[in-house]
């Protein structure tokens, strides 16, 4: 059945005896590439390699695609404004973006450059967003607009602050249908899906990448200290690692791998709260100056005009077990309680929050690689180069701007590794 849905039933090459250890007697196939995880940068990964003629099989272990950070968050097609010069986040930001409004306009997927005001609500924060406005023209974003309080609050009467940032090109994307497209363009290049098929494991071999997988449902009822056998290997020419949460549990339990290479996960949960009233009372996204761990609890409006407020930042302990993580068993609830916080931060720019008005919404979880008080790290996109293992590359903390940066992110892993 597992055979099957990955489509190499009777088709792929067996290479072998049955491996050693945990994977004795399951069946061996052979592929050519393949994706780890049905998020938004799987698929486009996926999408991309399909389109350069590699032969692609995508394993997600939900029952569908962009379950977890890729549905749970913003929705925002960023800039490049935060992020270091010369980091792959802020390059691959502004590279996305561009392509990511060209992807959108083809293909009819929803979208809408609606602009963001990054604002200073007090005298000792405007110094700030001069350093935001040099940091982004070294990243090559130059059409931002810096502009005083009251030319602001004329552009959006219910805001108010002291000095903003204009950012034109930022804007918003239907999460959803742009990573339905990715699937679409994907399959209709032969690229296999096989959902509730997890990735428990793997090793360098003597074949070369063995990676270790079973059904989804094996792994409900498994406790930390029992194993899990495999009922499928495959062997993998490329396998792309972009697991999002789980990316640094599986690379933890691929052996052969230096695990000097692999970093300490950091999880951050974010919530969202949305305003009842149904009217926006804003025609662009507002951002207040970043904070630890985040880029501040933002307004954002979805393509249907509703407002929401956030994320937060709510560092978790990290200690969930590999299964829990492979399984996405996060805790995704919104406390009720947490409005508390968010009236405060919310008021110092939209005054006129009437109190009741904010209502939880929902909550993501962010794959960092940097924990609280530390600098914000860069994604790490790992292949040979650095931990000498051929065919497997790593994809850890791709947290913001992921979603934005997704088709470059892509296009960089096939220039790079395929």
């Amino acid at each position: 059945m597992l055979l099957r849905r990955l489509g190499l039933a009777g088709a792929g090459r067996r290479r072998g005896p049955a491996a050693r250890g945990l994977a004795s007697g399951a069946p061996r196939e052979a592929a050519d590439a393949v994706v780890v995880g049905a998020g938004v940068v799987g698929l486009a990964v996926a999408r991309a390699l399909a389109m350069a003629g590699r032969e692609v099989v995508v394993v997600e272990a939900a029952p569908s695609f962009g379950t977890g950070t890729s549905s749970r968050n913003s929705e925002v097609i960023h800039a490049g404004i935060y992020y270091p010069p010369r980091s792959l986040k802020a390059s691959l930001c502004v590279r996305g973006k561009e392509m990511l409004y060209k992807y959108c306009a083809e293909r009819g997927v929803a979208h809408k450059q609606l602009g963001k005001l990054i604002v200073a609500t007090g005298a000792a924060e405007t110094g700030k967003l001069d350093t935001l406005l040099r940091n982004a023209k070294q990243n090559g974003v130059n059409d931002l607009q810096m502009m005083e309080g009251s030319q602001a609050m004329e552009m959006e009467p219910e805001l108010r602050c002291l000095k903003a940032l204009l950012s034109p090109s930022t804007g918003i994307v239907d999460s959803h249908s742009f990573m339905l497209s990715l699937l679409g363009d994907a399959e209709n290049l032969g690229t296999t899906i096989s959902y509730n098929t997890a990735v428990i494991g793997g090793h360098v071999g003597y074949e070369g990448l063995e990676l270790h997988i079973c059904e989804s449902k094996e792994l409900q009822n498994h406790h930390g200290g029992s194993h899990v056998t495999p009922q499928l290997v495959l062997l993998p020419k490329l396998l792309i690692n972009s697991a999002g949460l789980s990316a640094i549990p599986l690379a933890k339990r691929f052996h052969g791998l230096d695990q000097a290479f692999v970093p300490n996960p950091h999880y951050a949960r974010g919530c969202y709260f949305t305003l009842s009233q149904t009217k926006s009372p804003f025609s662009h996204l507002i951002y207040p100056l970043p904070e630890d761990g985040g880029i501040g609890v933002h307004v954002t409006i979805d393509l249907n005009g509703l407002v929401r407020f956030g994320p937060d930042v709510e560092w978790l302990d990290g200690g969930e077990d590999p299964v829990s993580c492979f399984l996405n068993r996060f805790d995704y609830s919104v406390n009720p309680t947490r409005c508390s916080v968010f009236y405060p931060v919310v008021r110092k720019y939209f005054p006129n929050l009437k109190d009741g008005s904010l209502e939880p919404g929902y909550s993501g979880i962010r794959p960092k690689l940097s924990g609280p008080g530390q600098p914000p790290s860069d994604f790490v996109i790992q292949g040979q180069d650095i931990h000498a293992i051929p065919g497997l590359v790593n994809l850890f903390g791709i947290e913001s701007p992921g979603l934005t940066s997704s088709l470059a992110i892509a296009e960089h892993i096939v220039s790079r590794y395929s």
